[in-house]
């Protein structure tokens, strides 16, 4: 839902779910920020195969590195997702935003766009979500369910530019966080 994704767009996400990967991908054709350590061999080929950015999150004094490697991407035609929770979340509520790679896009570089992305799995995000459980007791816990799994996309509005990269990191989790909000309400009518 909402206007198709251009080029030179950072899809600023929340995060529940591997699964949000594959279907972020999927609706938009994106590429991904990633913690360097994805962990399984398998896992780490396929981010590669979509030419996926890798950061250290340790690394707090490359930051600025980190930033600029975006930017840097950020040049290319494949829009560029970005999952400021820093991990999966229990699927009942956002973790908090971390605002330290906005800086990439405060300022936003000429012609790129920053825009807010809520991936709601409705009422079955607690189900989905991947807090404080293994990897692979993730993967086949929701592989085993038994009901399909609901997922809508919704491509927010783009945020306007700013020079703080902590006003951003708010606006875009707000943005998400409101239109979650507002689908939880609506299937609760």
């Amino acid at each position: 839902m909402g206007a198709r994704v251009r080029p030179r767009t950072l899809l600023v996400c929340n995060h529940t779910t591997w699964l949000d990967i594959p279907v972020l991908a999927g609706a938009t054709g994106c590429t991904f920020v990633s913690k360097a350590e994805l962990g399984h061999p398998l896992v780490q080929w396929m981010a590669d195969q979509n030419h996926t950015l890798y950061v250290r999150r340790d690394a707090r004094h490359a930051a600025a590195e980190q930033a600029d490697a975006i930017r840097r991407k950020l040049r290319h035609r494949q829009p560029l997702a970005l999952f400021p929770e820093g991990t999966t979340g229990p699927g009942t509520h956002m973790l908090p935003f971390r605002s330290t790679l906005f800086a990439a896009v405060a300022p936003s570089p000429a012609g790129v766009v920053v825009r807010p992305v809520a991936i709601d799995y409705g009422e079955a995000a607690p189900d989905l979500g991947w807090h404080e459980e293994s990897g692979m007791d993730n993967v086949l816990r929701t592989l085993g369910r038994i009901r399909p799994v609901p997922v809508t996309i919704r491509l927010l509005d783009p945020l306007e530019p700013t020079n703080d990269r902590k006003a951003l990191a708010h606006a875009a989790r707000e943005a998400i966080d409101a239109a979650l909000a507002s689908s939880r309400r609506a299937a609760h009518l």
